[in-house]
């Protein structure tokens, strides 16, 4: 692992780190923001996962959540949004390939060698904080924007235990049944709907739920409120009686003027839980 740069900010650390990655087969990039209490000891993880286009830049620039987590001593994780670099397969279009990688693990060619963000979020990432950072992985949370917001909802509720709260910013809830999503899903693991389930958070909604809290926010004036559809997901809570706070913010759109005017409520929300204990 190599750093790329550390800058004092909120009174902790926000830092930005290389390092060769064997789920993806590339180099990847991460930020993460340590408060000042990491010089005690470990402190709780927030993971965000970011959307279309973005890469680990985007919300560590944009949201305004340091703050935030400096005040509930919390640190922050921002993962890249898919493999990147020479070698690694791309598309034309801005919503498939680099940028673009669905939290998925690809099992289509040209996508499969590379395109494990999945494995690399779930299990990879998680390790190398853990050997290199003053970080407490019994005591975790994760949050999203749009595919972000669609990739933490089926992490979390594909793996019971690992996630204390779930939240999302405008998520692509049902991405079975909506063009974002079907098309990757398509393209990343073939034709067999079967295997596009556990990416879909309305059916994991209806299977499994989450054994936690959840809120979600998305604004009403989003320009991609279709292609979304949060009315699935409040759906399938409602038939499964899952705890969630569900909430449609009046003119609010697709931007991070809407994710950093929120972003205190969801970092508070997973405060609480992550100090439940």
């Amino acid at each position: 692992m190599e750093t790329v740069s550390e800058n004092r900010a909120f009174g902790g650390i926000q830092g930005v780190y290389t390092h060769s990655s064997e789920s993806c087969h590339c180099d990847m990039t991460f930020g993460l923001f340590l408060p000042e209490e990491a010089k005690l000891g470990p402190v709780p993880v927030l993971w965000y996962l970011s959307g279309l286009t973005c890469t680990h830049e985007n919300a560590m620039t944009k949201a305004g959540a340091q703050s935030w987590a400096a005040e509930q001593g919390i640190a922050l994780v921002f993962p890249d949004t898919s493999p990147r670099g020479e070698g690694v397969a791309d598309d034309e279009a801005y919503d498939l390939g680099q940028g673009a990688g669905f939290y998925v693990n690809a099992t289509q060619a040209p996508w499969a060698p590379h395109f494990s963000m999945w494995d690399y979020v779930a299990e990879e990432l998680p390790a190398l904080l853990a050997e290199n950072f003053a970080v407490d992985m019994e005591r975790q949370g994760i949050t999203g924007h749009s595919m972000g917001g669609h990739g933490a909802l089926t992490l979390a509720m594909n793996l019971p235990g690992q996630f204390k709260s779930v939240s999302a910013f405008a998520p692509i809830s049902n991405p079975t049944a909506a063009d974002w999503g079907r098309k990757q899903l398509s393209a990343y693991l073939g034709d067999d709907e079967v295997a596009w389930a556990k990416h879909d958070a309305t059916i994991m909604m209806k299977e499994r739920g989450f054994d936690g809290p959840i809120l979600v926010d998305t604004g009403t004036s989003d320009q991609f409120i279709d292609l979304l559809r949060p009315e699935a997901l409040a759906a399938a809570v409602a038939e499964r009686r899952q705890q969630a706070v569900l909430r449609l913010q009046p003119d609010y759109d697709h931007s991070y003027f809407f994710v950093s005017t929120f972003i205190e409520d969801h970092v508070s929300f997973h405060a609480e839980a992550l100090y439940a204990d």
